[in-house]
């Protein structure tokens, strides 16, 4: 079965990576034509709207599936600033679709294989009629500053000698600002206020969507939990640490910061 023949973009996600046409300029997401070399249908594969006038439709292939001429599979991290900023933004989204539909199979009401609904980005369950929507994990992430100040703190997790703003999961029940407070107050035992929304970012490693803050340092003294956190500091823009690369939003909050203080630099 091949692709219909109304002109398209086809984002082809292949082990965590998505097929690039390479031989453009500057790279691109790859048009319908590729979809039937590769004989893919749209009908096995998600709609995921329209971008600059072309609709797009996202497919996963097995890990075997090798790459046609002049294309080759990247990680998304990799195409950030790559890619034209329209095209990255619906391969985010592309991604956060198919590993949904891949982790996605069974009911978790009754535990029956699932199917994908008709109308809608759901699945529905013919067993029990329950209807799954793709999962978001609303996560919370803070720039905190006192005076000419910026807390950056090093987590267990990172590899490397780098350092960022604190985030964390919302849990049922809370707020976005009582959630702030909370990590902050968790990993770092300081309490915040001026909390003051800075923007948003879907991340889909696997499923998260960042909503970013910006706080003032109200009360207490860096204390950390030598669980998530196992330092952090206060630094002025003129003498930051390794900090993580543009394709966060977490480098967008303290890109903030330094412009807001450019002058003491």
């Amino acid at each position: 079965m091949t692709c219909d023949s109304k002109p398209c973009r086809i984002f082809v996600l292949r082990d965590q990576k998505i097929l690039v046409d390479m031989s453009t300029q500057p790279p691109a997401i790859p048009m319908q034509g590729t979809a039937e070399d590769m004989r893919l249908c749209l009908a096995d594969g998600y709609r995921l709207g329209s971008r600059d006038g072309l609709d797009c439709h996202a497919f996963s292939v097995p890990s075997q599936t090798g790459s046609p001429r002049g294309m080759d599979f990247l990680g998304l991290r990799r195409l950030f600033g790559v890619l034209d900023p329209g095209q990255y933004a619906m391969a985010v989204r592309a991604f956060a679709v198919l590993n949904w539909d891949r982790t996605c199979q069974f009911c978790s009401a009754c535990g029956s294989r699932l199917k994908r609904h008709a109308v809608i980005l759901a699945k529905e369950c013919d067993a029990c009629g329950f209807t799954m929507f793709p999962r978001i994990s609303p996560a919370v992430i803070v720039l905190v500053e006192r005076d000419d100040k910026v807390l950056l703190a090093r987590a267990s997790r990172f590899t490397e000698n780098l350092y960022s703003v604190l985030a964390g999961f919302a849990e049922p029940g809370e707020a976005l600002e009582d959630v702030v407070r909370r990590e902050i107050r968790e990993e770092v035992g300081i309490e915040v206020k001026d909390i003051r929304y800075f923007g948003s970012q879907p991340w889909p490693y696997p499923d998260s969507l960042m909503i970013a803050f910006t706080a003032s340092w109200a009360a207490g003294e860096i204390a950390v939990d030598n669980d998530e956190i196992t330092e952090a500091r206060w630094f002025t823009a003129a003498d930051l640490p390794k900090i993580p690369d543009k394709v966060s939003i977490a480098r967008w909050l303290i890109d903030w910061f330094i412009e807001k203080h450019r002058k003491e630099i």
